[in-house]
């Protein structure tokens, strides 16, 4: 069953292993990662085999704004030597 964690109603560590603790895998999106506290939850992952329905995923990604996202595309307009074709492409992708 998904869970959603915020931290706000209840302290992350103790609800992150009762969840994990009857789990068979573990599908995670966080904002950023940092692996202090990694020997905390780690003996309940490496229970898990691997392979399709018995792994641990982990999607880390910040979020970027469409107005920051816009800022930055605009603000290259304004230089004279322009932007290499590399560039273009990069920034093609995610406005597209």
């Amino acid at each position: 069953m998904p869970r959603i964690f915020d931290n706000i109603d209840k302290q992350l560590l103790p609800a992150l292993r009762e969840t994990l603790e009857v789990s068979d895998r573990g599908d995670s999106c966080v904002g950023y990662f940092n692996l202090r506290g990694w020997k905390q939850i780690d003996s309940f992952v490496e229970r898990w085999p691997g392979g399709e329905g018995n792994s641990c995923r982990l999607l880390v990604g910040m979020h970027r704004s469409p107005n920051d996202e816009l800022r930055d595309a605009l603000s290259l307009v304004h230089h004279d030597t322009g932007i290499d074709n590399q560039t273009a492409i990069r920034l093609r992708k995610p406005l597209a």
